[in-house]
């Protein structure tokens, strides 16, 4: 599975959680701790947010450790909230289309996760969605299905309940398959405002999720891995857990979406 990090605060240079720490998300690409799978090579991007409301970004099919626009772009960028993410396939093919973060006008998402069965409920539902939504999709991967059934739910309005409803309505589309239901969900995404993340699973196996502060007064990280660990006090999310980080406060909800506990009952 794949490895991200995202930040929210005062600017500060990308590099200083994708490429400079110790353990930074482009060491984790090729040496990661607490993934399946210690290497991350299929692919990588970034979302940051500056002066306009929609967000900036740069994907490639790279190794993160092999491209240097990467290492050049992170020195020179400095973003107040930003997103970067460093891929393991788990379904659909090594494209730069395929590469997180994906991105909605203002609204960005990456994911660390996979929907179980995907191929089984993959038709039905991208047939779910309007037109308008579905016209968004560029690549094939189960991530950037599920950030367009966000959308769909009202994302823009109720990014918690959106989030729900998108996990219900792939549960709900598993059992209607006789697929047994199957997701792991440990995501981040952003309005340029706020910074949202979920860690879930219908198993207790969810994706391993972090955060802390960046530095005193100056922001908070949130990720899937620690970058370092000396000297900052991470502390892990639980899992069925729903994050809301703004500028002044974090907040963290329980996450059990109903059709969810059904499907595991059953």
């Amino acid at each position: 599975m794949c490895r991200w990090a995202a930040y929210l605060g005062e600017a500060i240079f990308l590099e200083e959680i994708v490429t400079a720490p110790c353990h930074s998300l482009i060491v984790q690409s090729r040496q990661a701790r607490e993934a399946k799978s210690p290497t991350n090579a299929d692919g990588f991007g970034l979302a940051w947010y500056g002066d306009r409301p929609e967000p900036g970004r740069y994907r490639d099919t790279l190794p993160a450790w092999s491209d240097l626009n990467l290492a050049s772009l992170c020195r020179q960028i400095k973003s107040g909230l930003f997103l970067a993410h460093v891929r393991a396939s788990t379904g659909g093919g090594t494209s730069r289309m395929n590469c997180h973060p994906f991105v909605s006008g203002r609204w960005s998402f990456m994911h660390n996760g996979q929907i179980g069965g995907f191929e089984k409920i993959r038709r039905v539902l991208e047939n779910s969605l309007s037109d308008a939504v579905f016209d968004q999709r560029e690549g094939t991967t189960d991530s950037e299905l599920f950030f367009l059934l966000m959308i769909a739910e009202g994302l823009s309005r109720d990014p918690h309940g959106a989030v729900s409803r998108a996990t219900s309505r792939v549960l709900e589309a598993s059992r209607l398959a006789g697929v047994n239901p199957s997701l792991k969900l440990t995501a981040a995404f952003s309005d340029g405002q706020a910074l949202y993340a979920i860690r879930y699973a219908t198993d207790d196996q969810a994706p391993t999720l972090y955060t802390a502060a960046f530095a005193k007064g100056v922001g908070r990280c949130i990720v899937s891995e620690p970058f370092d660990r000396d000297g900052r006090a991470w502390h892990e999310i639980p899992q069925s857990s729903f994050v809301t980080m703004t500028r002044n406060c974090t907040s963290i909800h329980p996450f059990a979406p109903t059709v969810a506990e059904l499907a595991l009952a059953g």
